[in-house]
């Protein structure tokens, strides 16, 4: 099973995580399954950029990044080359690092 470590986050995991996720499970329910609230505005139906990560490690490996999660990645605070949405990403069967930006655009969490 692939294993997933995040980074560390000021609030959402102050001292990273490391743990493993079943493949083709959603990055964003992973990171719910252990535990890591990140936000997902729009029930992770790619409509918003909430659950924007930075994959550092891994990239290659995730399922091709489609015409609509590419223009939700538009609106994402701190866009990186490798910024994917984390509901529409899919777990494959390789290891993955992850960085979760510090900000969002939702300016309030429910």
């Amino acid at each position: 099973m692939p294993k997933i470590t995040v980074l560390p986050h000021p609030e959402l995991a102050p001292e990273g995580a490391v743990f493993d996720a079943p493949e083709n499970m959603s990055i964003c329910d992973a990171l719910q399954r252990n535990k890591i609230d990140i936000e997902h505005a729009c029930g992770q139906v790619g409509a918003c950029s909430t659950c924007h990560v930075v994959v550092v490690q891994g990239f290659d490996s995730l399922n091709e990044l489609g015409d609509n999660e590419e223009d939700m990645l538009d609106q994402a605070w701190g866009l990186q080359p490798y910024s994917r949405l984390s509901c529409q990403a899919r777990v494959s069967n390789a290891d993955l690092t992850l960085e979760l930006p510090r900000y969002t655009l939702n300016h309030a969490k429910e």
